[in-house]
């Protein structure tokens, strides 16, 4: 937890942004390009987002809610629609023309997230139903074909409940032991605590990449070092990295990486898991169902080769189109200028959510994403966020899929503002003249 109404927590202005894990360090991690210049347009960027130019309650939105879903450019609306009114048709399955089109639109999105992740075989990419459905995939063929009621698995008490609630019905399944790292009085992992447990021999550890709370970059490469150094494989839950940073699984070197469209400029309903092909080979199949055969017969059935053997049925097409689309606008932008662009907000915000009397903010101060969870006063989450959006504010409120992380800070909840590629600086002090009236208002009741 970090108390950012001492000033000397804050980020001064002009110090470096945080450096992305997997960015590039000619540059320290920046890039080129910085917010306001010819080369990150912002206002050019934001009208590419409709959805933006809409009022709430009679004012201009402020969306500041785009870590729980990020709105979508117009390319990626376009290029669904495309395929809803030319494409549509099943995939693998037919000859003739329109299955050829929407097949091959289906597996150049598969190739687009794909280099989106940093992975070399496309055919290492599954698409699921997002982040959650990628770790149940997971916890259910590879923990039930490989996981016993000897096994360890680590955790970490910073986690999503989609990277949680399905652990913990492995184990009621299997009888298989759950630990948890510990998280510091900064925010950040306790890799002390994870060497302890590591002494387990744990047959997996799985964490997050960004917590979705706190903001925190985890160091994913030395974390997945030391669970192989211990004989684990290691699973990482990107949902918030995936939207933000340079992903590069092999550069991670992580096993499994999990990661949701809906929070980078992509439809909802639709995601990925990238896992070694070794490892996606020896799993056996999530679901049954048509397409993930190779041979059906009465007494038996084999299955179709990856990634093919995890995607039954007919799947979300116009998702997984709007899905590669999105990923190609995200390198259109270059990942590089969005962390720069990100990074700029976020020293800014930290600073003018520093100079507020009695906002609490939670997260570390540096390595960490646009993502900022805070208490202000005795005012409750729900009650801000609803005075907020009477101001056409969009901000999160509640326990965010983190109640472990709430009881470990004794609170039931945090308002949490998050940023993204089409947020600006006037958004931010918008956000801060918003908990000043709130600040009025909850005096006057008081």
């Amino acid at each position: 937890m970090t108390d950012t109404n001492h000033p000397a927590g804050v980020l001064a202005p002009d110090g470096p942004p945080p450096v992305p894990e997997g960015a590039s360090q000619a540059d320290g991690g920046r890039a080129e390009a910085d917010p306001g210049t010819a080369a990150w347009d912002v206002a050019a960027i934001r009208v590419q987002f409709p959805i933006l130019s809409r009022e709430v309650h009679g004012r201009p939105l402020v969306y500041l809610d785009s870590a729980a879903s990020s709105q979508q450019p117009l390319r990626v609306l376009r290029r669904v629609a495309r395929y809803e009114r030319e494409q549509h048709a099943n995939v693998h399955r037919g000859v003739h023309q329109l299955s050829t089109e929407a097949t091959e639109a289906y597996e150049d999105a598969r190739l687009a997230v794909a280099t989106h992740a940093g992975a070399a075989d496309p055919a290492e990419i599954v698409f699921t139903r997002g982040t959650t459905e990628a770790v149940n995939l997971v916890a259910s063929s590879w923990g039930g074909a490989f996981i016993g009621a000897d096994d360890d698995i680590v955790l970490t008490k910073m986690e999503h409940h989609s990277n949680l609630v399905p652990w913990q019905l492995l184990a009621a399944r299997t009888g298989c032991r759950l630990h948890f790292v510990d998280v510091t009085a900064d925010g950040t992992l306790d890799l002390d605590d994870l060497d302890r447990l590591l002494e387990r021999r744990p047959r997996l550890v799985a964490f997050t990449h960004v917590s979705n709370s706190l903001g925190t970059i985890n160091p994913v490469r030395e974390i997945v070092s030391r669970a192989h150094a211990a004989g684990a494989l290691a699973l990482v839950d990107g949902a918030q990295a995936a939207p933000h940073l340079l992903t590069d699984v092999a550069r991670l070197g992580c096993d499994f990486y999990a990661f949701s469209g809906h929070k980078m400029c992509g439809p909802t309903g639709v995601g990925a898991l990238w896992a070694r092909r070794e490892l996606l080979e020896a799993m056996p199949p999530y679901q049954g169902g048509g397409e993930m055969i190779s041979e059906v017969k009465l007494e038996g059935s084999s299955w179709a080769k990856v990634p093919h053997k995890f995607e039954a049925g007919t799947p979300n097409i116009s998702g997984v189109v709007g899905f590669g689309e999105a990923a190609r606008f995200l390198a259109s932008l270059g990942r590089e200028a969005i962390a720069s662009h990100e990074g700029a907000l976020t020293r800014y915000a930290l600073e003018r959510l520093g100079a507020i009397e009695g906002l609490r903010l939670f997260g570390p101060m540096r390595e960490r994403t646009s993502v900022f969870s805070f208490t202000y006063g005795d005012v409750h989450p729900h009650d801000l966020s609803t005075i907020l959006d009477q101001r056409g504010i969009a901000i999160r409120a509640g326990h965010h899929c983190n109640q472990p992380l709430m009881d470990h800070y004794d609170i039931s909840g945090t308002a949490r503002a998050s940023l993204y590629v089409y947020s600006t600086a006037e958004e931010i002090d918008a956000l801060c003249d918003g908990l000043a009236m709130a600040a009025e208002v909850f005096r006057g009741i008081s």
